[in-house]
């Protein structure tokens, strides 16, 4: 079989996977919870709750950010992948690769949560550490066909509600309530322990589908097929996706981001679909490049800054330039609301600029 060339970097790619990355640095600042507290009341408050995790059942804009970068990291599988093709890369050699960054991802998602004020911990809910199985699963069927993995995928969904809704063990058999599911059983045998948010190990299992669909937008995108066909079949497949999720949540199986159920990988794959369509459009094909730089500068350092603002920034960086910032404006009686919003900017602004010193010197902590 001949191979299509290898095509340059996909813009849009980039410039999504660093939207998401400023979107988590924004919130390690706490930026919108303290935007959320001086609008306390107000209807803009509606629109700062959406960058809140929904509490249980409900779809939030929040509740896409970890699908996207699960979808994104798929995406850009594929062109890894298909550049190794094209280099006579043997797939065993590209199946050590993967292994070995799929461990440096589940090292680093538990190092993320390992440290605790009362001492070490083990838990598998970071999202390093789901990614790290996922793309694992995506990888072993990377050379199936479209169809065969579009059918693997959706089996992956089917047997999460089959694990939800028959297992039947006791005190753990109530599929859709928060610590009385499967997923929180099986918490229990791997970690001996529940989360008391309602998040689950075991969510790698259905959103392994959106490292799936993310590998499979990739290989369209590598293909011969018009621009226009492209698109056709992003939004075809985004607003399939999108619409069965919500019809499902009204009918068979809530939407709920904490356990992963099928509607809301559905849902969340199909939003995560229109957004990297639009993005291809307007940025590779309209051209519109203005201002990608400023995410493409995160975006191309996401595992360092990733890992900076989740171990340093949230034990200690934020804090103490927290102090500082507050500090001196203290001097000048800036409201304490205000205070908090110019400290988170700042905050930002340092740790962007961290991200613009490693760019301009083309240096890339990948694995």
């Amino acid at each position: 079989m001949t191979l299509p060339p290898v095509k340059s970097r996909l813009l849009s790619l980039d410039f999504m996977r660093g939207l998401i990355m400023v979107l988590l640095m924004l919130e390690s600042a706490r930026l919108y919870e303290n935007l959320y507290e001086v609008t306390e009341g107000s209807v803009i408050q509606l629109f700062f709750q959406q960058f809140f995790h929904h509490p249980w059942n409900g779809l939030r804009f929040w509740d896409l950010i970890q699908p996207g970068f699960m979808f994104m990291a798929g995406t850009a599988m594929a062109y890894s992948l298909h550049r190794q093709q094209v280099q006579g890369v043997p797939w065993r050699v590209s199946f050590v690769k993967v292994l070995k960054r799929s461990g440096w991802l589940f090292f680093w998602g538990v190092l993320d949560y390992a440290v605790r004020p009362g001492g070490l911990s083990f838990e598998l809910w970071d999202v390093l550490t789901q990614l790290s199985a996922t793309t694992l699963i995506a990888f072993f069927i990377f050379r199936w066909s479209f169809s065969a993995q579009i059918a693997f995928s959706l089996g992956l969904l089917v047997l999460t509600e089959i694990l939800y809704r028959f297992t039947n063990i006791p005190n753990f058999d109530q599929p859709f309530t928060d610590q009385h599911n499967f997923g929180n059983y099986m918490d229990l045998v791997l970690m001996n322990k529940i989360n008391g948010g309602g998040w689950v190990a075991i969510n790698f299992l259905p959103t392994a589908a959106h490292t799936i669909w993310g590998a499979l937008v990739g290989k369209l995108l590598l293909t011969s097929l018009a621009p226009g066909e492209k698109l056709k079949w992003l939004l075809i497949t985004g607003a399939i996706a999108l619409v069965t999720g919500y019809v499902m949540d009204v009918t068979i199986t809530p939407i709920i981001k904490r356990i992963a159920t099928s509607s809301f990988v559905l849902a969340s794959g199909g939003w995560c679909l229109l957004a990297l369509c639009f993005f291809y459009w307007w940025i590779d094909l309209r051209e519109h490049k203005k201002y990608v730089e400023f995410f493409i500068i995160v975006g191309m350092n996401s595992l360092f800054i990733y890992l900076f603002i989740e171990i340093v920034g949230g034990r200690w960086f934020n804090g103490y330039i927290a102090a500082i910032s507050n500090g001196l404006m203290s001097f000048i009686n800036i409201p304490l609301g205000l205070m908090a919003i110019i400290t988170s900017l700042v905050i930002f602004t340092l740790e962007w600029g961290m991200c613009r010193f490693l760019y301009k010197k083309g240096i890339f902590f990948k694995i």
